[in-house]
């Protein structure tokens, strides 16, 4: 009489195997050449930045699980003798989009990031072996490839943990979640994100580049210091529009619905609606 909840949950985990291989059987990983040795990985999830060569392989953020093997199949193509195993992974932050390969990539390579991405990750059950070995506070950095890679922590903004990743000689910065590119960001208000403070990281960064630095956002094409701004400039025109109606119910700002200034920013996962929502729950925060 047991064996039939057993059986039925063999089927339910073999459904979700199925259904999770499903999604990502036409994912393709592609590669772009930003600077010798330096490229940026796209498939699906976050960006991934990738430093290649003499010294071996370092990798920032990388993707999804079931996609782990094409990433290291497209890894050994910029680097064979790694064979695809970097020495080095950088977690912007905790998300799985980003992180979701640490197990696979970890067992070659020692993870790296904020000291608050391991506890995210521990507080959400995430398998041990997906944590970074190495964590830090405020930054670190890596002598490597014959660049000096800057790793560091403003303080909180899309989460409580983000990092950006700055290659000095061949000024590329990763900017991990505290960058989408042409598109609303998600701030993740229950891990210790909050708009004001994601635009503050945005101005910092602002200050590190200049027009010919490379910018690679966490979601969307390759961006510059233009596009940086742009996306600047649209976040303070939602704070600014939502302070000015602090004190309204939900309800009433989205009779008023956002400004036509704001058009043009949302996207499949966040809204007009969710930004809308994201905003006013900021409100009633700070």
């Amino acid at each position: 009489m047991k064996l039939l909840p057993i059986l039925c949950a063999i089927v339910l985990i073999s459904a979700q195997a199925w259904a999770d291989e499903d999604r990502f059987a036409d994912t393709k990983i592609e590669s772009q050449t930003l600077a010798p040795g330096i490229s940026m990985l796209t498939g699906q999830g976050g960006n991934i930045g990738v430093s290649a060569g003499d010294d071996g392989l370092l990798i920032i953020d990388d993707q999804y699980a079931p996609l782990a093997e094409r990433i290291s199949a497209k890894l050994a193509e910029l680097h064979p003798p790694s064979q695809g195993k970097p020495r080095f992974i950088i977690n912007t932050h905790h998300h799985g989009d980003h992180t979701g390969g640490n197990i696979h990539f970890a067992q070659d390579g020692t993870v790296f990031a904020h000291d608050n991405v391991r506890m995210n990750m521990q507080s959400n059950e995430v398998a041990a072996a997906a944590w970074p070995m190495v964590t830090f506070d405020k930054g670190i950095q890596f002598h490597f490839n014959g660049d000096t890679i800057k790793v560091f922590h403003g303080g909180i903004g899309h989460t409580d943990g983000d990092a950006m990743v700055y290659f000095e000689q061949a000024n590329v910065l990763h900017m991990g979640d505290l960058f989408f590119k042409d598109r609303f960001p998600f701030v993740d208000l229950n891990h210790g994100g909050s708009v004001r403070e994601y635009l503050h990281r945005v101005e910092e960064a602002l200050t590190l580049v200049n027009e010919q630095t490379q910018i690679i956002p966490g979601h969307g094409d390759m961006a510059d210091k233009q596009d940086l701004a742009r996306f600047a400039l649209m976040l303070g025109q939602s704070l600014e529009w939502a302070e000015s109606h602090r004190g309204e119910t939900l309800e009433q700002w989205r009779k008023r619905q956002l400004p036509e200034t704001l058009a043009g920013w949302e996207w499949g996962f966040i809204t007009k609606e969710r930004w809308l929502e994201t905003l006013w729950n900021e409100m009633q925060e700070h």
